[in-house]
């Protein structure tokens, strides 16, 4: 994580703050954080703390209800996002099998040494 993604991810801002920022009551912004929309932290004398991030996320909520959205749609479209990220990700983690990279390595040499020839079964796996 970069060292801006860390401070704009720091929990630091209390809920005037965050109030004043967004326009929204407290009532509003502990609603958003109830439904499970943003995530504060929490002090020792449990105080709700937030962060750049939340902010963010509270105004992008905000945006979402002034279109005419409810909360359970708000809802819906994080949970996409949410799975599309990790779809992403899990794409991109995908590991090759060893017999995969065999396989990638013998047709790499086989091309290189003039061997392999689309058309000639000879060639093809299973006839090695």
């Amino acid at each position: 994580m970069s060292e801006k993604e860390l401070r704009r991810s720091m929990a630091v801002l209390p809920m005037g703050t965050v109030m004043k920022l967004t326009s929204l009551t407290a009532r509003q912004i502990r609603y958003y954080d109830d439904c499970g929309l943003v995530k504060s932290k929490r002090t020792e004398s449990n105080r709700r703390l937030y962060s750049l991030n939340n902010i963010d996320r509270i105004l992008e909520v905000k945006d979402y209800l002034d279109e005419g959205m409810n909360i359970e749609q708000v809802k819906r479209v994080y949970e996409k996002q949410r799975r599309r990220l990790a779809s992403k990700n899990s794409n991109q983690r995908q590991t090759v099998s060893d017999k995969r990279v065999r396989e990638y390595l013998r047709d790499d040499i086989m091309k290189a040494g003039g061997f392999y020839v689309d058309n000639d079964p000879q060639f093809k796996q299973g006839y090695l």
